[in-house]
């Protein structure tokens, strides 16, 4: 199951790599069917994407590169060559293109045209005004990158839970260990 807290589908896209900077990060796009699961969870499309295996490589890939502009714009360095030219690229071909149904709005799309999506709203969101409202959770265990903007710019984790419960509960545990009133090892003995 996909987690949708970062306020954004390009930065949650980011976030499908778990516990990143852990020795043995959580990969969730493991599969073609967790992939097209991506996708729709997301909202990017409605139906299926019918992702292969090359789409999974395509999209870590593309993971990656949004990953390394996002942790550059994140300490104010230059972008990576590389991972400038797979974002532009991918955002170059069609994107997925909402459809006025009888029912509703719908959004169906190819695999490419998902990701293309994804791609764009990275842009966006690495061009426009929320740029300087990125920030990484400061919980050391997650790694999510998303939009805080909490008035004064105060926020300090992707989500309430479980992240910021469990920075207050650790914090709350610690302060009570301090506290704690000591006693005495020895105890009086009447003779």
């Amino acid at each position: 199951m996909h987690v949708f807290k970062c306020g954004t589908p390009a930065l949650d896209f980011v976030g499908t790599l778990r516990a990143r900077h852990n020795p043995e990060p959580l990969e969730m796009l493991s599969s073609p069917e967790s992939l097209d699961a991506w996708y729709r969870e997301s909202g990017v499309v409605d139906g299926e994407a019918n992702c292969g295996p090359a789409d999974v490589a395509e999209a870590v890939a593309l993971r990656e590169a949004i990953y390394a502009l996002v942790a550059a714009k994140l300490a104010g360095e230059s972008y990576q060559a590389d991972a400038l030219s797979l974002v532009n690229r991918t955002a170059r071909t069609p994107s997925a293109v909402p459809q006025l149904t009888q029912a509703g709005r719908r959004i169906e799309a190819t695999a490419q045209q998902a990701l293309s999506s994804v791609a764009r709203e990275a842009i966006r969101i690495l061009s426009g005004p929320e740029g300087s409202l990125l920030k990484e959770c400061s919980r050391p265990e997650c790694t999510q990158i998303y939009i805080d903007r909490s008035h004064g710019a105060r926020r300090e984790w992707c989500a309430m839970d479980p992240c910021g419960n469990r920075v207050k509960a650790a914090a709350y545990r610690a302060r009570k260990k301090v506290n704690k009133p000591r006693t005495s090892a020895t105890a009086s003995v009447r003779p």
